[in-house]
């Protein structure tokens, strides 16, 4: 199975036959993505069996996220309310596994902006989510290592943290070696800028699925993908 997350800056009826050919992916999990019931003919047709949610549904909005069934795998939504939580898409595949796709949002918070938006959620679904075997998380979290607070309990590497002591680790970390905030291939260039490289998008998944010889794990390049998006598609392989 091939599991691509991508952050691709909106307009994605423009872009999904781009990300689908390039990158092949069975699934594909994208933020800032318009919904496709209110979006064009075209991109309506190509989405086929998908999920998405937003806060804006009129026609070409760019402010949700969408998970596209691209091989028949099945998506079958799970009722965990967010309040106002944003953004989390939790779904269940027909094989088995939970997907929990994620961008991470301020959610006019004052204090739990972008990853403390992740930190409520977990501590309001995690007894589903972590409880699962095959739990997947991936998406766009706006948020490393570098930019956590002295004295706040819910940074990203108290996020990890939860996640791996739950036996979730992050796919490109076991992949590359990278520490948490040593990143080597960023996956923002902020504001297209590749004097500005960051790390913020992820896939989260269990030891099993990553200690496989078909295991495999990709970030796209700048070359490539600048022209499209301020973010790197990240592409992840394994068997389920």
């Amino acid at each position: 199975m091939k599991l691509v997350t991508w952050n691709c800056s909106g307009a994605f009826r423009k872009k999904c036959h781009l990300i689908e050919s390039v990158c092949k992916p069975d699934l594909l999990v994208i933020q800032e993505c318009e919904d496709p019931s209110k979006s064009t003919s075209n991109y309506r047709k190509w989405a086929g069996d998908y999920l998405w949610i937003g806060k804006n549904k009129n026609k070409n909005k760019n402010n949700g996220i969408g998970i596209f069934d691209r091989s028949g795998l099945g998506l079958h939504a799970l009722d965990w309310d967010p309040g106002r939580l944003e953004l989390f898409l939790p779904v269940q595949l027909n094989s088995g596994p939970i997907l929990l796709a994620v961008w991470t949002k301020e959610a006019n918070s004052p204090t739990f902006k972008y990853i403390g938006q992740l930190w409520k959620y977990l501590k309001e679904h995690g007894d589903k989510l972590l409880n699962s075997d095959t739990a997947l998380i991936a998406g766009d979290f706006n948020s490393n290592v570098r930019w956590d607070v002295w004295d706040r309990w819910w940074n990203h590497s108290d996020v990890v943290r939860e996640l791996s002591d739950a036996g979730l680790k992050s796919f490109y970390h076991v992949f590359s070696n990278d520490e948490q905030g040593e990143e080597s291939k960023p996956t923002l260039f902020l504001q297209r800028n590749r004097g500005k490289p960051y790390h913020i998008d992820y896939v989260f998944g269990p030891d099993r699925l990553f200690n496989q010889p078909g295991f495999n794990l990709a970030v796209g390049e700048p070359d490539d993908w600048l022209q499209h998006s301020d973010n790197m598609p990240v592409s992840v392989e394994f068997d389920l």
